[in-house]
């Protein structure tokens, strides 16, 4: 089930995180990023972390791949790809810098590509 506008609104208030707060009320206005709006206003412990490996498996080359969470660093990547993130390990945007991946946070991509073409979305 979808949630309202209303109620990602009243999830938010309960952040602290003011970047994050940004990137919610960013996404929630565009129709290709609702549904990152939903996942990033819910409860901390239902958060995304994704490894390397995952988004390694999950991607083609040359794609937009978004994580709506923080990317960790187990796993090595083997495609030249663009990884849009709330949050990155130290370690994890090393590794993706060193095999000539694309490194953004997720309201910059927001703000650059709103309708969210060619992106997908890993969970």
């Amino acid at each position: 089930m979808a949630k309202s506008k209303v109620k990602i609104s009243k999830q938010t208030e309960r952040k602290t995180n003011p970047e994050l707060v940004k990137t919610i009320f960013a996404a929630k206005k565009h129709k290709a990023w609702f549904n990152v709006a939903e996942i990033l206003s819910g409860p901390r412990r239902k958060k995304i972390d994704l490894n390397l490996e995952n988004i390694d498996k999950g991607s083609k080359e040359g794609e937009t791949i978004v994580v709506p969470g923080k990317v960790l660093s187990q796993g090595e990547i083997t495609k030249k790809i663009n990884v849009v993130a709330v949050s990155f390990s130290e370690k994890a945007k090393d590794k993706l810098l060193k095999s000539k991946c694309k490194v953004s946070s997720m309201l910059d991509e927001i703000k650059k590509n709103p309708d969210g073409k060619r992106v997908k979305v890993l969970k």
